[in-house]
């Protein structure tokens, strides 16, 4: 896929799944069971242990899945992750160096961003999307609508503390997607193998966003509202 079909399909999906496992082979499992589970995106967090090698290997044999690199904290490990083929990066925080390295390799950026002043360099600097983070500790729902006031047309992803219970809430506020982790991909799940526990969060968590965007209002409501 090229970014333009990346972003396109993220926009789609409106989920970003966050792997943050303890090893290579449960990282498999579990990307493997969120797309089963209809969610065909997966964010290989740096923590995973070979995380660039299980990029690489991914991103040649599931091509049915879109596969990108989250954590990513520095130029270096950015370069390492787009030599192994990560279709977006994700960061927690607003690093503009790591965004013009993916941006001159054509690759979808979702760096984080908090502040409406870090949003504003974000939007300048041509980002793809705005991962909100820690969303759900900053006022989420809330939080989200407040952003959209001013940043209508920002694609804002709602993530950190994102649950089954909140998901519909940041949706309906204006988010275009959330990213989830252990309420989607519980460590105790990987760790016994449940995959059919797994299948089912995302089963339910795609539920929760097709439900929302049908009653959520279009982005000028929202800015009017603000």
């Amino acid at each position: 896929m090229n970014k333009e079909e990346v972003r396109a399909r993220i926009e789609e999906i409106g989920i970003v799944p966050a792997i943050r496992v303890s090893s290579i082979e449960e990282a498999r499992f579990a990307a493997a069971a969120v797309s089963s589970g209809g969610i065909p995106i997966v964010e290989i967090t740096m923590t995973v242990p070979e995380a660039c090698e299980l990029i690489h290997d991914m991103v040649a044999h599931a091509p049915d899945i879109i596969v990108g690199a989250g954590t990513v904290l520095d130029p270096e490990t950015a370069r390492r992750c787009l030599g192994a083929g990560a279709q977006f990066l994700t960061s927690p925080g607003l690093d503009l160096s790591i965004v013009e390295l993916a941006s001159k390799a054509n690759v979808v950026t979702m760096p984080g961003a908090l502040t409406p002043s870090e949003i504003t360099a974000a939007l300048r600097a041509g980002v793809d999307f705005i991962k909100v983070f820690p969303c759900a500790l900053v006022g989420g729902a809330g939080y989200i609508r407040a952003l959209k006031g001013p940043f209508p047309n920002a694609a804002l992803v709602a993530a950190g503390g994102v649950t089954q219970q909140t998901a519909s809430d940041m949706i309906r506020a204006g988010a275009t997607a959330l990213g989830i982790g252990s309420e989607l991909i519980p460590r105790e799940a990987i760790r016994l193998q449940r995959a059919e526990q797994v299948v089912e969060l995302a089963r339910r968590f795609m539920s929760i966003v097709r439900a929302a965007r049908k009653l959520a209002p279009p982005a000028r409501e929202l800015a009017a509202r603000s």
